[in-house]
Parts: C-alpha cells; structure tokens; sequence
C-alpha cells in the first residue's frame, strides 16, 4: 500500500496490473502531475475513476469509502463530492488514454487455446451503442437517436473495437458521436491490424475500400455479404468456393447452408461469405464458414461490458470531456479483467480462455478493492492471484453450441420491442453447413 496522501489510490490486486509507476508515467508523459501535493493527488484520482467503473451503482464519494474502507489506522482524506469531481477534471481524460493505449492487446501465448486459427489470430470488428446523461453541455458533442415517437431519451456515444475473439481482450477501440457510422470509424482501428491475424465482420463492414484497405494492412478478411450481392464468378475450386473480386480486392466467395437442428425444430438459412485467403487447399470452405461463427465472440464482449460491469446504466459523467475519460477508464478496467482471466487460465495448458466466467473475475475484483488487497505484487509473481483462483475454482463447461430466438430490446427500459410473443427459451444446437455451388457456366 502506499504511504500518505497516496494510501487511497490502489485497484486492489489489479493495481499488479496496473502499478503506481505505469499510472505515475502516464501522468508525466500526459502532463497531467498535480501542481502541490494536495489530499487528493493526481494518481489517486486515476485509481479512483478506475475503481468507480467496477462500482457504477454508486456514486464517486461512495466509491472513495470502499477505496478507503481498509485503510485502517492510516489517516485519509473524506473529500466532498465537489472536490472530487474538481479532481477528476484537473487530471482529465488524456491519462486514461495513454494506459488504455499501454494495456490493450489479445493477451494470449503462442500456445493458449481458442485464439488462433491455422496460425492466424483470430480477431473480430464490431460496434455498440453507449447512454450518457441528458445535460445541455453533452449535447453539444453527443445527440439522441430519432424516432417516430421523439427519439431515444439519452444522448448515445457509438464504440467500435477490435477483440481478440479467443480472449475476448480489446485490441483497440475509437468512439464518437452516433452521427458518424460505424464504416466511418472503422478506418482508425487499422493501424492495429497486421499481417498473421484473420479479421471477421458482418455485412456492415463489406464496403469495397474498407476490405481492399483492410487487405493492405497485411491481415487477411473473412467478412459476410448480402445473399443478394451480384459477385462475379471467375474461377471455381474444389471445395465448392470460387475466386470473385470485390472492388480493387480479390476474394474467394463461400455460398452456404447452414442448419440448426435443436429439440424445438430445424432451421436453415443461406449465409454468403467472402475471404482473402485465396488457396482453398490450406483454407477450406467448410472450416471458414465454422470459423466465421467466432464473430460473435465481440457480441459477449460488449454483453459483459455493458451488463456485467455497468448493469445497463447510463454512463455517470455529464461534460463531453468527462465522458471521454469515464469511457477509456472503463475499457481499461474491462481489459484489466480479461488480463487477469487470460493470465490465470493459462496456468492450466489447454484451458480455453472462454471457460473463463467473466462475471466471477469482477465480483472477486471488487472484493479485492474492498478489502484493500494483493494491492502489492510479492517477491514471487503469482499469475494467478485471488482473483485468479476464484475463477479456475469456478471454470465454464466446455462451450456447446446454443441458440435462441432473437429479439430487439433496451437495456434500459422494461418494454420489449414491439412484435409478437417470442419463447426466449434457449436450446441445445447441432449444425451442418453445406457449401454450395455457384450458379452459372
């Protein structure tokens, strides 16, 4: 624990994570260093923005008493909660940018089960909605949806990442206002991009500059097509693919069935997907069109951001710039915990990293910071930790394939979308995909 004015300012045993040093260099190299050491210095207001995000059902003087909570015997400060957020406006969001930029990344070995695909990183692109308060001053950067019955009642921020689908660890991430779409955003994510990964998208994504440009950063597309889209047929393969282009890109089309047999029934449906791995005899159809399946992995991701760590709240700041700072705090946090699963999982070789429960990470987290421990890393690191051990002791069963019926809904509001009465049962599900053949000479 660290001493003074300085006590307050840990994560529990993700500050092995995230130490003092990292967060003291992020404050230099962001110029974001308190003048005079005050009761509430700048690195202590990170941790506390940190921490808050694993508390959103309370607010920032609430999150101080649980920083603070353990501390016995030391003497802490009791700030109010103006000076609190006094402080967090002093320090801003640069610094929490500066660690998210540090920390993001697939996290996984050469070795760690689920994360590669022939020796290719599979990774997903994928966009989501956050809520953030009604005020004038987010107004000015952030607008409501429209709607036939006046809109959404909150202002929206879009995020779009990129996540390493077998760790579900964010690889980068750009947000903004809705008014820019997702294809608008995308374009920011490709510096990360490099050759030895394999990135899968929906529909949403197959504009021809996009997956020409993504194909120039060296990794290779897997992406989904309209059923309806016109490709031309230039070559065909054995595997029942066929090489097409799509824009200045060249890319071998996959037609499929897909059918999902479950005790309440079959279905089956057409999906019409194109990659720009063009040898069919190292990548065959059959295993893209299994491997597309992935995608959803970024969907769990958003799910376990946005429900298990904020609960479907709106977000708590109500400026622009506190905004940005509440969310790369939490992208931070969120990466944080799929670290310490990636870590503890790979103490077990062969552990798939999605058996992982991401809900028993976060709760074992919060504890941590209640009690105020593991705060300090001892002389024999231990890539378990508590939190760690509380998930190995409490492993997923090995994935089996799931399926239920699929309705829109807010998070926010208790009223389902309107339509008919959908059973939300979900079954157990076995599938066959059937590649077809293109139509034509």
């Amino acid at each position: 624990m660290a001493g003074g004015r300085f006590a307050p300012g840990h994560l529990g045993e993700l500050t092995q994570l995230v130490p003092f040093e990292m967060v003291d260099e992020a404050l230099i190299a962001t110029r974001a260093v308190q003048a005079r050491l005050r009761d509430l210095p700048s690195r202590v207001m990170v941790y506390l923005t940190l921490a808050a995000c694993l508390f959103p059902e309370t607010g920032y003087p609430g999150v101080w008493r649980k920083l603070t909570g353990a501390l016995v015997g030391l003497p802490v400060a009791a700030p109010t909660a103006s000076a609190l957020a006094q402080a967090r406006r002093r320090v801003g969001a640069k610094p929490l940018r500066w660690l998210f930029d540090l920390l993001r990344g697939p996290a996984a070995g050469v070795g760690t089960a689920g994360v590669w695909w022939r020796e290719l990183l599979v990774v997903a692109l994928g966009g989501t909605i956050l809520t953030v308060p009604d005020t004038s001053a987010v107004l000015t950067r952030f607008t409501k949806q429209a709607g036939i019955h006046g809109g959404t009642g909150y202002p929206q921020v879009r995020l779009l990442a990129l996540v390493a689908c077998g760790t579900r660890t964010l690889i980068d991430a750009v947000f903004g206002p809705t008014t820019s779409g997702e294809t608008t955003y995308a374009p920011r994510l490709l510096p990360s991009l490099r050759a030895g990964m394999i990135l899968l998208a929906d529909r949403n994504f197959a504009a021809q500059k996009l997956v020409a440009d993504i194909a120039a950063t060296g990794a290779d597309v897997l992406v989904r097509l309209k059923n309806s889209r016109t490709m031309p047929v230039l070559a065909r393969y054995r595997d029942g693919s066929y090489l097409s282009t799509l824009g200045p890109a060249r890319v071998r089309v996959i037609d499929c069935e897909i059918t999902v047999t479950t005790t309440a029934g079959k279905h089956t449906g057409l999906c019409r997907l194109a990659t720009t791995l063009l040898d069919h005899h190292p990548h065959p159809a059959a295993e893209l069109a299994t491997l597309y399946h992935q995608r959803w992995e970024i969907e769990t991701a958003y799910l376990e951001l946005k429900s298990t760590i904020l609960g479907g709240r709106v977000l708590r700041s109500r400026t622009p710039q506190g905004i940005d700072q509440e969310i790369y705090a939490l992208l931070v946090v969120y990466q944080l915990l799929r670290t310490a699963m990636a870590d503890a999982t790979s103490t077990r070789p062969g552990t798939d990293p999605d058996r992982a429960g991401f809900s028993i990470a976060w709760q074992a987290a919060r504890d941590q910071i209640i009690l105020a421990a593991g705060v300090i890393a001892g002389t024999v690191i231990d890539l378990t930790g508590t939190i760690g051990r509380h998930v190995l002791a409490n492993l997923l069963p090995v994935r089996r394939l799931r399926v239920s019926p699929r309705i829109v809904e807010r998070a926010i509001s208790k009223y389902q979308a309107r339509g008919p009465r959908i059973d939300r049962t979900s079954y157990k599900a076995t599938t066959g995909i059937e590649i077809l053949a293109p139509a034509g000479p």
